[in-house]
């Protein structure tokens, strides 16, 4: 089923060619688009009425000539198409049809539509005023197919645009990075790691940007990628602080598991250890649980 079935008159070679152009541009926003040149008039059920009782939105491009022939030349091919349209009219909501005025500066319509009133669009060309249609045109026909209120300025309540700064603003609060760090040099943290895209202890020379991401339900990445240089998984059960670099490995990640610690190098050649006190995979059930990971983690400034 089309989105859009475009009715025109072949008044000229320039003409159909701007009607391409615009079956075109709306082909581009994402709709299914057909035009009358398209259908078989071998039968009022089987061509071109089907495609137009089918159609969601009709759209007439009217220039004077199609209103010439709507109305005075009954066999031409828009005479047979505005007598099915206006068949069908009377069985659709009023937003199914809608016309396009385009060489038509008086904004005529065919007769028979002429009681009705019907949803229209100017695209006539004022050149000696400067005035061309373009894009704005184009998202008035969008409006249109869409549902939404025609003028913009009347389109959004103010209580409704409080509404969308207010959800803006919650997000952008969310994301604030002062919500992502902390600048002791020892501390415990529960880091929502799907929320950002690092946890930022320590400052200055001893700033260290942690990524995590879930491994399983004990166990996480560590990742080097916000700017440390390396990591490294600590697998003696107890070490010297002094020596604990000779842990750091080129690898992207460490995966530690819950008790485990992992030994950071950011690029100062400064040292962090961080050991996973729990892990909470993702949960998507009716109660939504964010994924997380809790460590405890300890600046190393005397090396």
């Amino acid at each position: 089923m089309a989105d859009l079935f475009i009715s025109y008159a072949w008044t000229s070679p320039t003409h159909r060619e701007w009607v391409r152009l615009l079956a075109s541009q709306l082909h581009l926003l994402g709709y299914d688009v057909k035009i009358d040149e398209q259908v078989d008039y071998g039968s009022s059920l089987s061509g071109f009425m089907q495609e137009v009782t089918n159609a969601t939105h009709v759209l007439l491009i009217v220039d004077e000539n199609y209103v010439l022939r709507a109305d005075t030349m009954p066999d031409s091919g828009v005479g047979i198409e505005n007598r099915w349209i206006s068949g069908a009219f009377n069985n659709k909501p009023s937003t199914w049809l809608s016309l396009v005025f385009v060489r038509n500066s008086l904004l005529k319509v065919p007769a028979w539509l002429s009681s009705h009133s019907p949803k229209g669009f100017d695209f006539n060309s004022t050149p000696e005023k400067n005035v061309f249609p373009g894009s704005a045109q184009i998202d008035e026909i969008w409006r249109w197919v869409e549902g939404l209120p025609a003028s913009k300025g009347h389109a959004t309540s103010l209580a409704e645009v409080r509404k969308r700064a207010a959800r803006i603003e919650r997000i952008d609060a969310q994301r604030d990075p002062a919500n992502y760090a902390s600048p002791a040099l020892k501390g415990r943290v529960t880091f929502r790691h799907k929320d950002h895209r690092h946890f930022k202890v320590g400052n200055g020379e001893y700033e260290f940007k942690i990524n995590f991401s879930g491994r399983s339900h004990n166990s996480v990445y560590v990742y080097i990628d916000s700017g440390l240089e390396a990591v490294g998984l600590i697998t003696a059960s107890s070490y010297d602080p002094l020596s604990v670099s000779t842990f750091l490995t080129p690898a992207r990640t460490a995966e530690p598991i819950v008790g485990q610690s992992v030994v950071c190098m950011n690029n100062h050649g400064a040292l962090c250890v961080l050991t996973i006190e729990e892990v909470q995979p993702e949960v998507n059930a009716q109660t939504y649980v964010s994924p997380h990971v809790t460590f405890s983690y300890e600046v190393l400034t005397a090396e």
